[in-house]
């Protein structure tokens, strides 16, 4: 059996929905996020024999990764890949490159930018309004255990229905003042001073293969905040289909975080 580049790795994507308007084009991969985000993967350079190509140039050897698809040149590219995770060869797995579109609360967002080895593109709330959209959830949660040794617990009806309300009401409120100070004449990037964290906002993500291991390592594991988490479970559905190999690679053998 012989494999061609595009299906090397027999990955399935899903079928295009379309039918959310913020979708830039019907082919790219688009879910939604929390109440107001999303995640458009809108392109990859790169696959699994991609990296392992890059491995093998050391050897001048890419050519076997890059043109030959027979069967046994294809196990033998899985099980390179597969040390190449193991024993931290990391560095062939920049050559693959991943550029998503995502819509998030900023509080997500500066979690998320903390990931320094990676590229983004924000909007900015100093030239454009901002949308009247803020991060509300479903139920709040209740620390309990001292730092280090703790878990959450969902507050308890009705006082989470009662402190949701307020907060809404603090999204309203500060959504007026920022219209009315708009309306003044004030420039935006002093009336958006006035708005909540939870305020959502889009940035483009290019991030190479190797950085998005560590993304989701750190951020699709039981620790992680629930909010981020949300956002890098669709990515790592995104990283499995795109590169399986790698994904199961890194699955297998990469930290702590490690979920199976």
């Amino acid at each position: 059996m012989e494999l061609g580049p595009a299906n090397v790795a027999d990955a399935s994507t899903p079928p295009p929905t379309g039918t959310d308007p913020r979708q830039t084009h019907a082919e790219t991969w688009f879910e939604t996020v929390l109440d107001h985000g999303f995640v458009e993967l809108i392109d990859v350079i790169g696959d699994d024999r991609r990296c392992v190509a890059a491995a093998r140039v050391s050897l001048r050897r890419e050519q076997l990764s890059l043109a030959d698809h027979g069967a046994e040149q294809v196990e033998r590219d899985k099980g390179l890949l597969a040390r190449l995770v193991r024993d931290r060869h990391t560095s062939p797995f920049e050559h693959a490159v991943f550029q998503f579109r995502v819509r998030a609360p900023i509080f997500v967002v500066r979690q998320w930018f903390r990931h320094r080895f990676a590229s983004y593109n924000e909007e900015s709330a100093r030239y454009t309004k901002l949308e009247d959209e803020f991060h509300l959830p479903a139920h709040l949660r209740i620390r309990v255990g001292k730092a280090m040794d703790y878990r959450y617990e969902a507050m308890p009806e009705p006082e989470n229905a009662a402190l949701l309300a307020a907060i809404q009401a603090v999204y309203d409120d500060a959504r007026q003042l920022y219209e009315r100070l708009l309306e003044r004449g004030v420039a935006r990037e002093h009336a958006r001073l006035v708005l909540p964290v939870a305020q959502f906002t889009t940035f483009f993500w290019t991030v190479n293969a190797l950085s998005l291991m560590n993304f989701l390592n750190l951020r699709n594991a039981p620790h992680a905040q629930a909010e981020i988490q949300a956002y890098a479970e669709v990515i790592e559905a995104m990283f499995r289909d795109r590169m399986p190999w790698t994904h199961a690679a890194f699955r297998a053998h990469w930290g702590p975080g490690s979920i199976g």
